[in-house]
């Protein structure tokens, strides 16, 4: 089936009507639906809205209607808060070469330099730190973010 001008006129008026796709292949006879949808797209027809309403769109509507007007929260001032200084080298902490399963894995210095090395201290359970490195690294995302942005403000 070819598109002539009599049929590309009559999916014009039919598509302006508002009648679907599918409406308008069964009329026209001999295309599917699809070939209608490409040749409105082609065409560039006016686009619309779906007729099916989905699920989420309900809900919003309802949702939306028994919603009170929201106010506006500002945000709570930040606390500048002090870094908390990592513990320095006392015991000669571990190298790669020494690290064990049960001793604590946070470097210290740049891994580029002759005396980095890991703190070496007894790690804290099954983590990977010790209690004072463990602390630091798990920290709840808020608190790190507020931290971070008292540090960057100093």
């Amino acid at each position: 089936m070819s598109w002539t001008e009599e049929r590309v006129a009559q999916l014009r008026q039919l598509w302006g009507n508002g009648k679907s796709a599918s409406e308008i292949a069964e009329i026209l006879g001999g295309v599917s639906r699809n070939a209608v949808i490409g040749k409105a797209h082609r065409l560039e027809l006016s686009g619309r809205p779906s007729p099916i309403k989905r699920k989420e769109d309900e809900e919003e509507e309802e949702v939306a209607a028994a919603a009170p007007a929201a106010v506006e929260a500002q945000p709570a001032p930040v606390e500048k808060v002090a870094a908390k200084p990592v513990p320095e080298r006392k015991s000669g902490g571990a190298t790669i070469l020494n690290l064990t399963e049960r001793m604590c894995k946070w470097p210290i210095g740049d891994p580029r330099d002759k005396d980095f090395h890991f703190c070496g201290k007894a790690s804290h359970g099954n983590l990977p730190y010790c209690a004072e490195h463990a602390q630091i690294a798990y920290q709840p995302p808020g608190k790190r973010r507020d931290e971070d942005r008292a540090i960057l403000r100093a």
